[in-house]
């Protein structure tokens, strides 16, 4: 099973990757942030380091692609090759940051890496207003990301809205972050790992009030059955 985890910047992917690793004690792969040789710089001078940013990026996410399809491992994936590709190169390439040369050499590349994975059984995109975002990018306070603009954030979000309204890759589930606390709040996380269950087990996710009903209705038959017995009596 592969369950891949999309969404802006700060929307909170790495957080929800590891705990539902932990909840359903699968393997993660983390998005390549702490070893990657580019971001620092890329954030500094955009257009300059934006084609070597991407490139690492899609042959990072693709090695991971081909290690899971090897391994057969039940795994979260933080962020995919979509978004690479749909997103982040083509938004560097409309502001002016990625030469169309560029951009074309990288998108005939990505096609040719399509063509060799398996998407996952099932994608979850995690959707927040650029105001949620902002907030979280500044709580969790990482220096290189002191730079990152709200128009740049804006731009993603459009993308990622329109992306999504157009992923036909396979199951798709959109998780509204924006009142959603799950990183400290095991009611908002259990609320997703509810719908997660219902979208790779085929079942139908209940409300409190649903389950209450179902738990009645035993009780409630077996008071009929009685009722029956005596009438035979």
């Amino acid at each position: 099973m592969h369950i891949a985890i999309a969404g802006n910047i700060g929307s909170g992917k790495t957080t929800l990757t590891q705990l539902l690793a932990k909840h359903y004690k699968w393997d993660q792969l983390q998005e390549a942030v702490d070893n990657n040789p580019y971001l620092f710089d890329f954030y500094k001078d955009m257009q300059r380091w934006s084609f070597n940013l991407q490139i690492f990026f899609l042959n990072s996410r693709f090695e991971q692609l081909l290690e899971i399809r090897r391994s057969g491992r039940n795994v979260i994936q933080d962020r995919t090759i979509y978004e690479d590709a749909y997103i982040f190169a083509p938004n560097l390439h409309a502001m002016g940051l990625m030469t169309t040369r560029d951009f074309e050499n990288y998108f005939r590349l990505f096609e040719n890496m399509d063509n060799a994975i398996t998407p996952p059984d099932l994608m979850i995109y995690l959707q927040a207003p650029v105001e949620k975002l902002v907030k979280q990018i500044s709580e969790r306070g990482r220096e290189y990301e002191n730079s990152i603009s709200i128009d740049y954030l804006k731009r993603l979000n459009e993308r990622y809205e329109a992306w999504v309204q157009t992923y036909d890759k396979g199951k798709l589930l959109i998780i509204d972050v924006e009142d959603n606390s799950f990183h400290n709040n095991r009611e908002d996380l259990g609320r997703i790992i509810n719908k997660i269950d219902a979208e790779i087990h085929g079942l139908f996710p209940m409300d409190d009030e649903a389950k209450g009903l179902e738990k009645a209705a035993p009780r409630n038959k077996a008071k009929k059955a009685a009722k029956k017995v005596v009438k035979k009596k």
